[in-house]
């Protein structure tokens, strides 16, 4: 892989994206990553704050994961024996955290990749039987691209020069997620997870009770899709505000001040996948998109989804 050029090029570092590079990296290809965020997460990122003169983080996208399919189960398990994962009882039998942050398997994939961070795809283009992808910081070039990103953006990628994969994605619509991130001086007197998927808040944990987290009383607050909707547009701390009200008001605790509170908005947290493959390769043209909306709104899903991109490509080679 020169400076510019390499045999595959991967938009997004989430989940999807991490496990396709990875296969597809074993398998000896030059693979380049870029992704616009500033480091790992996507969809399990976690948000670092300065509380009371202590480094807290807050995982403020997925809360855990579960572990199902036989090959993802088997990554789990390494994922386990690096010490990025572990098991959180809290959320049922068969829950997982990243360590120290949800983001932990993430970034482990990510530093073994060499991710290229707050790098934007902002078009491509299919010129002399390689794919062009601008940005930025100038142009990328690749025999093969793959983009795994949320459906609604890799529809806008996409709907000039692979208008059929830009379709699969346009058919798809997420859900928003309004998440506040709240800590306390005293704890509250709430068990460690509190589910409701009907209610304003759909789920809140004590983050802090998770394993190797810091922070005495954290809390992430996850408002439902209808809620978040009608949240959508008020300011970070509007929401925050409202979440907050919602949460002591729906869990009947004690209502305290907060010594800190933010809030994220997510636009794409929960989707309805679309039928079909887990993933979708154009051999031809040599392009191909990959993502838990193609598969299951989960962890794994996106792991599958990512997995079963690699093979198809490789298949074709």
């Amino acid at each position: 892989m020169d400076g510019t050029h390499s045999d595959i090029c991967v938009i997004g570092a989430g989940m999807a994206g991490l496990a396709c590079a990875t296969q597809l990296k074993a398998a000896g290809l030059s693979v380049r990553v870029i992704d616009k965020g500033r480091g790992p997460g996507g969809r399990m990122a976690a948000r670092r704050a300065e509380i009371a003169g202590e480094v807290v983080s807050f995982d403020h996208g997925a809360q855990y994961f579960t572990a199902r399919d036989e090959a993802f189960c088997k990554i789990v398990g390494e994922w386990d024996d690096l010490g990025v994962v572990a098991r959180w009882p809290a959320a049922g039998e068969e829950a997982w955290v990243g360590k120290p942050g949800m983001n932990g398997p993430i970034r482990a994939m990510a530093q073994d990749c060499a991710v290229e961070w707050n790098r934007r795809a902002e078009n491509i283009a299919h010129k002399n039987s390689r794919w062009t992808v601008m940005t930025a910081e100038g142009e990328l070039t690749a025999d093969t691209l793959l983009v795994a990103i949320p459906a609604e953006q890799a529809d806008e990628l996409l709907c000039d020069a692979a208008p059929v994969l830009a379709a699969i994605a346009a058919g798809v619509r997420s859900e928003p997620c309004w998440t506040a991130m709240a800590a306390f001086a005293q704890k509250l007197d709430l068990p460690d997870t509190i589910r409701s998927e009907d209610a304003a808040i759909s789920w809140a944990a004590r983050n802090s009770a998770k394993p190797d987290r810091t922070g005495s009383e954290c809390w992430v607050i996850q408002a439902s899709p209808q809620r978040s909707r009608e949240l959508l547009d008020l300011s970070k701390e509007e929401a925050g505000a409202a979440l907050l009200d919602d949460f002591f008001a729906q869990t009947a605790a004690q209502c305290a001040a907060p010594i800190h509170l933010a809030a994220h908005r997510w636009l794409y947290a929960m989707v309805d996948p679309v039928k079909g493959e887990p993933a979708r390769y154009d051999a031809e043209a040599r392009i191909g998109i990959a993502g838990d909306y193609l598969h299951s709104p989960r962890v794994e899903g996106a792991w599958i989804s990512g997995n079963a991109l690699a093979e198809q490509v490789l298949r074709a080679i």
